[in-house]
């Protein structure tokens, strides 16, 4: 056996372990520190590497250096991690073939040689708690994966972990902590992206039902990834900070409004889908802001598409607590005015969230029963990027209630500058507001701005409405990442 370690191809999944912390899976024993070799023997057997309840295990035989590199990851930043030997590794599920483009082999995910405690999460665990305001709290719920058992409970940090796991587990309840930066465009998972046809096959994180992907602490990131939520039910995703992806091939369109260059993907996009409550997210197009890109044809070449869109008769969604930063057209409720199947669809709550420099579309509406409160909204219209357009656009047969919501954006003078139909004259829709503010002064919807305020419903599900003059102050402190205790 020669000095070359002989890992295997299985992917590395990091598990969930007793509360008080360990530093290895139950059954394994010491065999190195970090920065040591760990002697394994000729046969193949799974190690472990990490400390304090976050360890990766791989199927190695021979010497294997008890290091980052040697493991492919750092599973707990800035602690010194052991190694430990476990069982002799058993057979694994034959490889699926790989896609074109040409992927590194994949192997489904490795059971834990021992099945940790099946005992339930402590209450104070954000990654099992379910909806708690707006429509995802309606049409029975909106759960997520809390109803995951206790192998179906991941704790990973790169992007082939998270495929195989989403691969793996389908529609199945499952809980998927991320921490670190998970990116799209990673070695592990093929590199930079090639072509538009590569990054096409290799962008999309597509999440089951039955789902919760929600961040471990304050800097948990997905990049050059779009978070896909189509044709399914109960999802949640909470406390991660999504880089709105670029598209590395933009179009032009001499057609649209006398020339623009469209882009594909979205950082999130709500497809079709039934309970999903999004919380607590950074979405943002930082570092790659739009003052990085080019002017080509006498238009920016635009990379960026939506932050978030709920689209195609997606239902039961509420958008609670995020940031929406540095972004231009940010969120879409129903794609277009011909979607009329969206009808009696689109049930979206937005409150809570920060708008921070977002040109436009918080939201665009169509067709939807939008429930707009307490969210604040602050930038500017003289600004070089992202200069304010407008927050809120009522388009074809909107239906949309908003409450106590706050714009501090300067250069807005009132309801005009605020409140639009994006649309034609002809394909207008309903807006009734009551409480928000503009700089300071009331918005005064129905007498500056002249919409229908015949919106057709009223708010279905208790909420608690801040009183307009403390929104920015509470926003402010809650809105984002970091906010939330995931054990």
């Amino acid at each position: 056996m020669t000095h070359r370690t002989l890992l295997s191809a299985t992917a590395a999944l990091l598990f969930s372990a007793p509360a008080w912390g360990v530093d290895w899976p139950a059954g394994y024993s010491k065999c190195a520190n970090e920065g040591q070799t760990c002697e394994v023997g000729s046969r193949a057997r799974n190690v472990s590497y990490g400390i304090k309840d976050k360890w990766v295990v791989r199927t190695v035989s021979g010497h294997v250096a008890c290091t980052n590199a040697a493991f492919g990851t750092d599973p707990f930043r800035g602690r010194v991690k052991k190694c430990a030997i476990g069982p002799v590794a058993t057979s694994t599920p034959p490889v699926t073939p790989p896609t074109t483009p040409p992927r590194p082999p994949v192997t489904p995910p490795v059971t834990p040689p021992v099945t940790p405690p099946v005992t339930p999460p402590p209450s104070s665990d954000a990654s099992v708690e379910s909806a708690r305001s707006g429509w995802a709290t309606q049409g029975g719920g909106t759960t997520g994966g809390a109803a995951a058992g206790a192998t179906a409970i991941y704790k990973i940090n790169s992007a082939r972990q998270l495929l195989d796991v989403l691969k793996a587990e389908g529609d199945k309840p499952k809980i998927i902590k991320l921490y670190g930066t998970v990116d799209m465009a990673g070695a592990d998972n093929g590199g930079p992206f090639r072509s538009a046809a590569d990054q096409k096959a290799r962008i999309a994180v597509k999440l089951g039902g039955n789902t919760t992907l929600i961040g471990l602490g304050a800097d948990a990131r997905l990049l050059n990834a779009s978070v896909s939520i189509k044709g399914v039910d109960n999802v949640i995703v909470r406390n991660l900070t999504i880089v709105n992806p670029c598209d590395i091939d933009p179009q032009w369109d001499s057609q649209d409004g006398g020339g623009n260059w469209n882009s594909e993907y979205d950082g999130l996009v709500i497809d079709g889908s039934t309970r999903v409550w999004v919380d607590h997210n950074v979405f943002t197009d930082a570092p790659q802001t739009d003052a990085a890109l080019p002017v080509v044809n006498g238009k920016l070449k635009q990379c960026h598409d939506g932050a978030l869109d709920v689209k195609n008769g997606a239902d039961y969604v509420t958008v609670s607590n995020n940031v929406f930063d540095q972004h231009s057209k940010n969120t879409l409720v129903g794609s277009s005015d011909n979607a009329t199947e969206d009808n009696g669809h689109l049930r979206v709550t937005f409150h809570g969230n920060h708008y921070l420099h977002i040109a436009s579309r918080t939201p665009r509406v169509r067709f939807g029963r939008v429930h707009l409160y307490n969210n604040f909204h602050e930038g500017s219209r003289e600004a070089q990027v992202y200069a304010h357009e407008y927050s809120i656009g009522v388009g074809y047969q909107a239906k949309i209630i908003s409450q106590n919501n706050v714009f501090d954006v300067a250069g807005a003078t009132g309801c005009a500058h605020i409140v639009k139909n994006p649309g034609s004259d002809g394909k207008a829709g309903a807006i009734l507001d009551s409480g928000s503010l503009v700089n300071g002064s009331a918005l005064n919807l129905s007498s500056a701005c002249r919409f229908s305020s015949a919106v057709g419903w009223t708010v279905p599900y208790s909420f608690t409405l801040l009183k307009a003059s403390d929104v920015k102050s509470a926003v402010q402190a809650q809105a984002g990442v970091g906010k939330l205790s995931v054990k």
